[in-house]
């Protein structure tokens, strides 16, 4: 069992992974990678600012929220809690798998443009371009938090 826990450790290491969950702090440039709910967008083309705040209840605040097709969008999260939370942005059927990932892989090396890892009392923020329409979520994939409850709607509306 160990050695199987290795084998993935290093595997996830040598697929670029960044680190666990923890404080995010990109030093290397960000993967413009399209996605079923987007890519990641730039500083200068945010058009509005979207501030959630997400507590120990497992829950966040807003849990819905609503974008344009083609709208970048600053998602700033507050962790106003006592425990480290995250934003991970994705397909409920995506999400829904990493969380299962995480219950058996709590420690999971992992760091993309669509998820922030936030301390306690601490800001985080992710700048994302949804340029597909459709309904997809966001979550805090940290183990036992999805399965709890915490996760929210995202409504791109077609232009």
């Amino acid at each position: 069992m160990k050695t199987l826990a290795f084998i993935i450790s290093a595997a996830l290491l040598a697929a670029g992974s960044a680190q666990a969950h923890g404080p995010k702090s990109h030093t290397s440039a960000v993967v413009m990678e399209q996605k079923d709910w987007g890519i990641a967008g730039t500083a200068r083309s945010v058009q509005r600012t979207i501030t959630l705040t997400m507590t120990d209840n497992m829950r966040f605040t807003p849990d819905r929220i609503e974008v344009k097709q083609g709208e970048t969008v600053r998602l700033r999260v507050r962790n106003t809690g006592k425990l480290l939370h995250e934003l991970v942005i994705g397909t409920p059927r995506e999400l829904a798998a990493h969380a299962e990932q995480m219950l058996k892989h709590p420690n999971m090396e992992h760091d993309e443009p669509y998820m922030t890892h936030v301390d306690p009392g601490k800001t985080g923020e992710i700048i994302w371009t949804f340029n597909r329409a459709g309904e997809f979520e966001f979550a805090c994939l940290i183990a036992g938090h999805f399965q709890a409850g915490m996760k929210g709607t995202i409504t791109v509306r077609a232009k």
